[in-house]
């Protein structure tokens, strides 16, 4: 199998690669209003298709249940995941292991994208978008201008870089 390194793509204009100084949890919250964001997290949780930046991280909403965590310090991580513990309107699920976040940044980054689904999967500034990339569910998300987060299971990670691969070979 490819190592992480040889499924990178680095051409002029785009830059496509995995990040793995990042930590993500699902946090899956039973009620309506999720009690526990003011009181552990310090900040509601996002709107619809938000994303937004909080002390631990990033949250990206995913569901009207389900809220991602997005996170690059490991302490603050271990700390949202610890004062969530024995909580019965939440629950805190660590996914480091299985999605895998692809950072994608470059004036080429929305044209691939488009190319491998859709203009309504490019995220604007401050949005979460779940959609179909290269055939495959993808998060994508946006906290800056000019820089994508693509979120995917990361078995599929060979075959949505082979996909961008493929795509970029026609620029």
């Amino acid at each position: 199998m490819n190592t992480s390194t040889e499924l990178n793509v680095e051409m002029a204009g785009l830059s496509v690669s995995l990040d793995r100084s990042l930590s993500v949890a699902s946090l899956r919250h039973f009620a309506a209003g999720a009690g526990f964001a003011g009181d552990i997290i310090g900040a509601p949780l996002p709107e619809r298709l938000q994303a937004v930046a909080v002390a631990s991280g990033i949250l990206a909403w995913r569901s009207p249940t389900e809220t991602l965590v997005v996170s690059q310090d490991a302490g603050r991580f271990a700390a949202l995941e610890a004062g969530l513990v024995g909580r019965t309107d939440v629950s805190f699920v660590d996914q480091t292991g299985g999605i895998w976040i692809w950072r994608i940044t470059g004036e080429r980054a929305s044209e691939v994208l488009a190319r491998l689904g859709a203009t309504s999967a490019i995220p604007a500034v401050g949005h979460a978008l779940t959609s179909r990339l290269a055939e495959l569910t993808v998060m994508a998300l946006c906290m800056r201008a000019g820089e994508i987060l693509l979120l995917v299971d990361r078995v599929y990670s060979a075959h949505l870089m082979g996909w961008v691969r493929e795509t970029v070979a026609d620029f």
